[in-house]
């Protein structure tokens, strides 16, 4: 389900047509949790993703889980519409379509995406000092952050926001220290 250039082109109308719905009810960001919780669960599990994906998987059977993991809190347009995925055979779909909605979503909200990675868990202050890091280099209202613990990196953070990297890591101070020392030998 990781967005590739097909699933990228499909996904855009069902996320253009699902914001135009969210905003006529004035769902956006109800729409917006919904997916982040329902990312954020296939993530989480490798067998979700296998499910949805296989394609023996009766469409009953399907429809019954994702059911229940939106539950009854889920708005009942969102909830027909991944129905409407299953039925059209484009529930593979559904992770594209949200990243895409998402994104859509984000540049309503002027929102951006900050990917950080670190050594280990942050902790609330340290997330907020990121934020306020990337408020000031985008200009952005908000920041939405997207952790990964990397115990590689040795210690530090590195900070993705679109095309631009901060790479603030033990282990990337280590590499250029490294390609100093091998430019002065």
């Amino acid at each position: 389900m990781k967005g590739s250039l097909v699933s990228s082109a499909i996904a855009e109308p069902y996320a253009q047509a699902l914001m135009s719905v969210a905003q006529s009810k004035d769902l956006t960001n109800v729409f917006g949790e919904v997916f982040r919780s329902l990312e954020a669960l296939i993530d989480e599990s490798p067998e979700l993703e296998d499910f949805i994906l296989n394609p023996v998987v009766e469409a009953d059977a399907k429809k019954a889980v994702m059911r229940r993991i939106l539950g009854d809190d889920a708005p009942v347009e969102l909830t027909n519409f991944v129905m409407l995925l299953v039925d059209k055979r484009r529930i593979i779909f559904l992770s594209a379509i949200a990243q895409q909605y998402l994104e859509r979503l984000r540049e309503l909200n002027n929102t951006v995406l900050a990917e950080v990675r670190a050594a280990q868990e942050l902790s609330d202050e340290q997330k907020q000092a990121i934020r306020d890091r990337v408020k000031g280099m985008t200009n952005a209202q908000e920041v939405e952050l997207k952790t990964q613990v990397e115990p590689e990196l040795l210690g530090g953070v590195i900070i993705k926001v679109g095309s631009q990297v901060v790479d603030a890591s033990l282990r990337g101070q280590l590499r250029r220290i490294g390609m100093r020392l091998g430019q002065t030998a």
